[in-house]
């Protein structure tokens, strides 16, 4: 089946096909309606060396960058993201998913803090919350060691809470999924009132090799004063009497000399019939092939 043979099968059965795309636009409408746009806000926070740590740089945290401070940016990011973390920020107000990681290809201690929901202001004060959040949860980790003010690793941001941007990714697949779905079943519904609307095909002839019923063969019978060998003997030898043009093509053929042969016609001299004659001889001619 081609294409316009596709098209022309549609076109009949636009009844069939019409409800059916009725119901993938309904489909998709009511992902639409169903599937709610969700927002995400990110900020990048990163870890600095204490002040202590920083005199030999004159003060300056950024040209002292250690790997100790990867690891503390990790074990943070693991606190961040556990259940205690999530009812502490839920608790204060924070709303939607929050995640806290390494950044992809960081060269330092560097941190992303993700807060994604359905509404976009509240996704841009719940990222602000986990903000501060990340920071106190730093400097309780320092102070549960007893760690001196001096000799504390700091947490500055990189980047602020960013506008929360549409993420349509998920929902978009959703739709294309529905309208999917409803165009096949469309169709699929289409060809089958085609296929039962069509009338069947003949019946397909019979196998070869099937034996079938030879014709009657219609016996003469016999005229009035003949026996019945009689009739059956003439029936027999008019089969076997080749056509007349046979007879007459062989004729000629046997009349004609061979090739290669030459023909002698020998010819005796007849006696005279004598009724008296004890031999009863007769004058013949004959032809002999040499």
């Amino acid at each position: 089946m081609d294409l316009a043979e596709i098209f022309r099968v549609m076109r009949r059965r636009w009844y069939v096909l019409l409800p059916g795309l009725l119901l993938a636009a309904g489909l998709t409408v009511g992902v639409a309606l169903t599937v709610p746009v969700t927002y995400q806000s990110q900020s990048t926070v990163v870890l600095l060396n204490s002040q202590k740590a920083t005199v030999a740089y004159d003060g300056n945290p950024f040209l002292s960058t250690q790997t100790s401070l990867t690891g503390m940016a990790d074990s943070l990011a693991r606190n961040l993201n556990s259940d205690v973390s999530v009812r502490e920020l839920k608790s204060r107000g924070a709303t939607g998913t929050f995640e806290a990681k390494l950044a992809d290809n960081a060269q330092g201690p560097l941190m992303w803090l993700t807060v994604t929901g359905t509404d976009k202001k509240a996704v841009l004060a719940s990222d602000r919350i986990l903000t501060s959040y990340a920071k106190e949860r730093l400097e309780q980790f320092q102070k549960q060691q007893s760690v001196t003010t001096n000799a504390m690793i700091r947490m500055t941001t990189i980047v602020a809470p960013q506008n929360p941007a549409a993420q349509t990714k998920t929902r978009l697949e959703y739709m294309v999924m529905a309208g999917g779905l409803g165009l096949v079943l469309s169709l699929v519904a289409t060809f089958y009132a085609e296929a039962r609307r069509r009338p069947r095909a003949a019946a397909a002839p019979e196998e070869t090799g099937t034996v079938t019923a030879a014709e009657p063969v219609t016996v003469a019978e016999p005229e009035p004063g003949r026996t019945t060998e009689e009739s059956v003997a003439e029936q027999t030898m008019a089969l076997r009497t080749p056509p007349s043009w046979s007879r007459s093509a062989g004729k000629r053929n046997a009349d004609e000399p061979r090739a290669g042969r030459s023909v002698m016609t020998v010819t005796t001299a007849a006696e005279p019939l004598d009724e008296e004659s004890t031999h009863g001889q007769r004058s013949h001619t004959g032809q002999r092939e040499i």
